[in-house]
């Protein structure tokens, strides 16, 4: 996401802990039934700490959606595919808003209730560690559009001719059910149906575009590649759809707002430049499909790196194009463990905006490092405010310490190296060692220690990383 994306900070929340470990949550009812306990309320994140929860693994979402514009209404049947990771006499789903008309567990009918963003499942049996189950949730009403801590708006925004659904850091709870923290993720199917007329864009590959009988439109998108539910996105509205080749073969979807067309078409076109120059510079592509969606300036306030096609709020401009791009590699194939380690998703976009404009003849990445140095405080008033590894709170893990001090902590890293061919070849090992995967700042570091042994990173950490304040001149 942006750094233009987020407003004036309001009050942090309170954390269960300093680690990702499972917050207790208690049972339904009671301790859970005999011979199993009930999974804990969230994963412990330090500043979400609801999120997600405890007790299993999600490997799939299978989503059957319907949604009627005209009074935003959205009906649904969630299937979660996940595995115990213990003995189970209840667990907990992350939703919030939305009427559940019916539970079942592995086609067996099962007691739920509601507390807060917790839909509790009591399934007949006791799910035994290890096992595979399947959670089928029946849902209908109107989602919510969430408020974060820092103000900025997720969830389901209606838009004028629909909805646009965007996910972090919780807002994907707000349509449909599952565990919802960047640690678990999964594959996805996705089918929608919508008035005739509109059209449904969702992550991954469109799978089949059919009429139905009652005179609406069903799109199937599928995502087999690990996503954590924030990257997941659904766009309902009227779009103009081009599938532009790209070098190397891969499928490309790009749905654009009509309003937006023209301004977006130069930004837009670059893709397949844009996307060989990412592959220089990360590595190999990490997804099966590639594109982005451009929906009406006002449907939302910023830009995010949802899977395979970012979206954008209208016309994007050319740095904002590559940040989200750049996401693809750093944030949403590599994860951020928790969302205290954002500086590793938002500090290499951010970087990577750097090398573009270095590589389009503008001003280096050394030149940019100097400039937010001496002078970025003009711009970035919170600068120095905290260190990128350490936000103060839930409604600051998007403000400029993470995005342009990340980017800072970066540069360093090229300084010190020495040699652009290490540092390059530092930012591909990384990529391929943690994809599709989650990872944490101890991750980082080690990783970087360990291919330059012989260098010493220690004022890097100490004083860009984890110091508070300006550092000393490097």
């Amino acid at each position: 996401m942006p750094r233009s994306a987020r407003l004036v900070p309001v009050a942090a929340l309170l954390v269960c802990g300093l680690v990702l470990v499972a917050c207790d949550g208690g049972s339904p009812g009671g301790s859970g039934g005999s011979g199993g306990s009930r999974g804990a309320v969230g994963v412990g994140d330090p500043y979400f700490p609801k999120a997600g929860n405890g007790g299993y693994d999600v490997s799939h979402y299978g989503l059957t959606l319907s949604y009627v514009p005209e009074g935003g209404r959205l009906s649904g049947t969630a299937v979660v595919t996940a595995r115990a990771t213990q003995d189970l006499s209840a667990f907990d789903l992350d939703l919030v808003g939305m009427e559940v008309e019916e539970v079942r567990v592995d086609g067996v009918g099962a007691e739920f209730r509601r507390d807060g963003q917790e839909l509790i499942v009591r399934p007949s049996e006791v799910l035994a560690g290890g096992e595979t189950f399947e959670v089928r949730v029946r849902y209908s009403g109107s989602p919510l559009t969430i408020t974060d801590p820092d103000g900025s708006e997720e969830g389901w925004l209606r838009t004028e001719d629909g909805a646009l659904a965007l996910g972090e850091p919780t807002g994907s709870m707000a349509w449909f059910p599952g565990s919802h923290h960047p640690a678990d993720k999964a594959s996805y199917d996705v089918a929608v149906t919508v008035p005739k007329g509109l059209t449904a864009v969702s992550n991954g590959e469109l799978r089949s575009v059919r009429a139905t009988s009652d005179g609406r439109t069903t799109f199937v998108w599928h995502t087999a590649e690990p996503m954590a539910s924030y990257a997941a996105t659904l766009a309902i509205g009227r779009y103009t759809v081009t599938r532009p080749s790209m070098g190397d073969g891969r499928p490309a979807y790009v749905a654009v707002d009509p309003s937006q067309a023209g301004a977006s078409r130069a930004v837009l076109a670059r893709l397949p430049e844009v996307m060989e120059w990412a592959q220089e510079n990360f590595g190999p592509y990490p997804f099966s499909s590639v594109g982005a969606i451009v929906d009406g300036p006002d449907d939302a306030g910023y830009a995010l790196e949802t899977q395979n096609r970012p979206v954008f709020p209208g016309a994007p401009d050319m740095r904002t194009f590559v940040h989200e791009i750049a996401h693809q590699w750093f944030g949403v194939s590599v994860t951020p463990r928790t969302w205290r380690d954002m500086w590793l998703s938002e500090g290499l976009a951010t970087y990577a905006e750097w090398v573009w404009t270095e590589d389009e003849g503008g001003a280096t990445a050394e030149e940019s490092f100097t400039e937010l140095y001496e002078d970025g405080t003009e711009t970035y008033e919170d600068l120095w405010d905290f260190p990128p590894a350490k936000p103060t709170g839930a409604a600051y893990i998007s403000e400029s310490p993470v995005y342009q001090r990340g980017a800072m902590v970066i540069h360093r890293i090229r300084q010190v190296l020495g040699d652009d061919d290490a540092f390059y070849d530092l930012l591909w090992g990384w990529a391929a060692a943690h994809r599709h995967g989650n990872a944490d700042t101890d991750d980082f570091t080690a990783y970087v220690e360990k291919r330059a042994p012989d260098v010493d990173f220690g004022e890097v950490w100490a004083d860009w990383l984890y110091g508070e304040g300006r550092p000393p001149r490097p």
